[in-house]
């Protein structure tokens, strides 16, 4: 198939974009041409030379992308997410301006004739729950990030009904939970444990009594891949208006444990080598949220069931930065 990648050189978009062309698919990746990591997807594009086609475009301006692709895709993966990181998610102007990119990224792969568009939404759209969270559970988003990527469902639905039998593109929106692995935030909770923890020093934490559930990056790519390319209609379409097309994306319901658990096993596989102290720094930008994700849909939907244990993908994290 032909598949456009938006945001071809973030944590999740890099990889889904190596994955597919690994495949055998033609790949359209996407990528700001201010990127800091232009060269990872030219290195890739040498890697592939004939199935990977770089666009360098901004994101406001995707829905113009037929005038530089001109032939069908069949499915379009958005990655393409300003603000991401701790510190942006609380800005509404950064967030709100998403929702209008990813609205013009809905209305581009439409041009394109897609007949799938996968959108990479988050758990922080459930807002501060204590409870298994549900795809048909209402959301109550604290940070401005999940607000908007709240937003951006609403308005996506919304414009596809009012294409009607016109726009034939279905639209599957994933909540993706806590992802690690190679290529994750620096100041991520696994990295941050890991290069303190190797080292032998002292890290300050905070309560760290939430329920938490890890997925390991490589599984996370393949239960997206599963999505994005699924032969059965699994989305909200005009044509199947019942189906929401909302899947959680996360480590099965048995992972998921309190963050504690995580943070001690990572001290025991890093040789139990420093110190560590609860309860010293204050909860992320949506506060001290609970991540106890219902993973039914995506199993039964796609067969999806994680390959890789906690402590087999911390140990290849640990040797692939040796390397």
């Amino acid at each position: 198939m032909n598949l456009v990648v938006t945001g071809a050189t973030s944590f999740l978009g890099a990889p889904m974009a190596e994955y597919c062309l690994e495949q055998g698919h033609r790949v359209f990746a996407v990528v700001r041409p201010a990127s800091k990591n232009m060269a990872q997807a030219e290195t890739l594009q040498m890697r592939f030379p004939s199935r990977m086609v770089l666009i360098p475009m901004n994101l406001e301006d995707l829905e113009k992308i037929p005038e530089l692709v001109k032939e069908p895709c069949q499915v379009w993966i958005h990655f393409g997410w300003d603000g991401a990181g701790s510190g942006n998610r609380t800005q509404q102007a950064i967030q709100q301006k998403n929702v209008g990119d990813s609205l013009c990224a809905l209305k581009g792969a439409a041009a394109l004739g897609c007949r799938r568009f996968l959108f990479s939404g988050s758990q922080a759209e459930y807002g501060i729950r204590d409870s298994l969270m549900k795809e048909t559970d209402s959301c109550h988003p604290v940070s401005e990030y999940g607000k908007a990527k709240v937003e951006f469902y609403r308005q996506a639905v919304s414009w596809l009904r009012q294409q009607g039998e016109r726009e034939k593109m279905e639209y599957v929106h994933t909540r993706i939970f806590s992802v690690y692995g190679p290529g994750d935030h620096p100041w991520s909770l696994v990295e941050t444990c890991r290069k303190t923890f190797s080292a032998g020093g002292h890290m300050e934490l905070g309560a760290c009594t939430q329920q938490w559930n890890f997925l390991h990056r490589d599984d996370c790519i393949k239960a997206l891949y599963r999505l994005a390319t699924a032969e059965d209609s699994i989305g909200f379409s005009w044509e199947h208006p019942t189906e929401n097309g909302i899947y959680n994306v996360s480590g099965t319901e048995e992972e998921t444990r309190p963050l504690r658990a995580y943070v001690e096993e990572m001290y025991r596989l890093c040789g139990e080598k420093g110190t560590f102290q609860y309860g010293k720094r204050p909860p992320n930008a949506e506060g001290q949220a609970n991540l106890i994700p219902s993973a039914g849909k995506l199993q039964k939907t796609v067969g999806f069931v994680p390959e890789i244990s906690f402590a087999k993908g911390f140990y290849d994290l640990i040797d692939w930065r040796k390397t």
